[in-house]
């Protein structure tokens, strides 16, 4: 069985998601798992700042407005008055349910409730679609087997224990329609696994039943060698491997979530990237198959700020290394890129929120300088020390760009590059021209 999964912009209007429904009814048993309807998460973020700002008013009117909007689409949808009646009285139960909330305090653990109804919405309205088709479709409540631990981690033994056994209650149907995204915590209350979470729903329930594929179906042709949003003439990746895939994805590659990797990769489950809008383009196949000295992609991560401790004790200081990272420990800050010499050592950090405390903590230990707005450029393929000359291309490749910090080796498929950001994108043109298009 493969699982499916369609982002919010795949399930935007009424034809999308009749587009969708072509995609998936091929005869073939699967699990679709479908985002909220493009623009819905957004305008329930900004219902729930009315709400935390005790403006019922104006949560009702956007309330309203977004209420229209899916009884527009629903109109368009169906083409029977028996099914547009059950349908709309559906998603009129979830915005009344949204406006209960205007009557009472309003705290963190109902703005989630209050998020999970687009996910609600979308897979009940395609569920519904599919049996006005005369399809044998089923919902799978996601809150009925998705689960985060103590640690706000998915559960995937309670997982696939949950939903094994919904399966096996439901055995004969074609089309499995579950929601991304959404989820219960460890203590019952409805969560989510936060932005882009919907990718790490399909590759956990991929993992969970041991599917023979995972497809994530955005509006782009797979995954690309370089951002189309900077550069001109990228192309798609036809084949990355697992490791590959979580360096762009977590280095700013939009098409993919970070945490979507790991579940496939750890049970050996490929991923598709497919384009929703060009059904037959290949996309891009993620798997832990290599294709050996390789140079596949660029990605670039923004907001960086550098760091740089430099202490004459350093050299012969037993420990300080760890007395450095400690205090990042402690304030919670993740490391991106380190570099380090016999007097200093630099670092990168993409969260400022206790920049202030740090630094102010790092200078018990050396002269300590920031450099702020810089972007790291990462370059992902099979970069292992024994390929001669791919560090050598990168470096030339940049000949004209100012190079802060440059990271190689604590992966076979990363170089990591730190510029300012007003060098980004002629970085990335240069790296594109002199890697991919000579």
């Amino acid at each position: 069985m493969k699982v499916l999964k369609f982002g919010g912009t795949s399930v935007g209007s009424a034809q999308r998601i009749k587009d969708v429904a072509k995609l998936i009814l091929d005869g073939e048993q699967k699990i679709v798992v479908l985002s909220a309807m493009s623009g819905t998460t957004n305008t329930l973020v900004e219902i729930s700042d009315y709400l935390y700002k005790k403006n019922p008013v104006g949560a009702n009117e956007i309330i309203n407005t977004l209420e229209r909007k899916y009884f527009d689409t629903i109109n368009e949808l169906y083409s029977t008055d028996e099914y547009k009646a059950q349908a709309k009285k559906c998603i009129k139960a979830n915005f009344d349910y949204i406006r209960s909330f205007t009557k009472d305090l309003f705290t963190l653990f109902e703005e989630k409730v209050v998020l999970a109804q687009g996910e609600l919405m979308s897979t009940a309205m395609m569920n519904l679609y599919l049996q006005e088709l005369g399809v044998k479709s089923i919902m799978l409540p996601a809150l009925d087997y998705a689960r985060t631990d103590k640690n706000a981690e998915p559960d995937p033994a309670y997982i696939r224990e949950k939903l094994t056994a919904m399966l096996e209650h439901n055995p004969n149907f074609e089309i499995y329609i579950t929601q991304g995204y959404i989820c219960r915590n460890a203590y019952g209350e409805i969560d989510n696994l936060q932005r882009g979470g919907s990718d790490y729903s399909a590759s956990l329930i991929g993992a969970a039943i041991n599917a023979d594929e995972i497809q994530i179906w955005t509006d782009i042709d797979g995954m690309h060698n370089n951002d189309p949003r900077y550069v001109d003439n990228t192309q798609p990746i036809r084949q990355l491997h697992f490791e590959e895939a979580a360096e762009l994805a977590y280095f700013g590659a939009k098409i993919l979530h970070p945490t979507c990797i790991t579940p496939a990769k750890l049970n050996n489950i490929p991923v598709r990237l497919l384009n929703t809008m060009e059904p037959a383009a290949p996309g891009t196949l993620i798997s832990n198959e290599t294709e050996l000295k390789k140079i596949k992609a660029v990605a670039a991560k923004d907001g960086i700020t550098a760091i740089k401790i430099k202490s004459g004790r350093m050299l012969m200081a037993h420990g300080f290394m760890r007395k450095v990272f400690e205090i990042f420990e402690t304030y919670q800050t993740a490391v991106d890129m380190v570099t380090t010499s016999e007097v200093g050592v630099s670092l990168t950090i993409d969260n400022k929120r206790h920049l202030p405390e740090v630094l102010d903590d790092l200078k018990k230990f050396g002269t300590v300088t920031v450099d702020e707005d810089m972007v790291i450029i990462c370059v992902v393929g099979d970069l292992q020390w024994q390929n001669l000359g791919f560090e050598a291309k990168v470096v030339e490749a940049l000949k004209e760009i100012p190079v802060r910090m440059i990271s190689y080796g604590g992966s076979n498929y990363n170089i990591s590059i730190l510029v300012e950001a007003k060098d980004k994108k002629a970085a990335l043109q240069a790296l594109s021209d002199n890697l991919f298009n000579k």
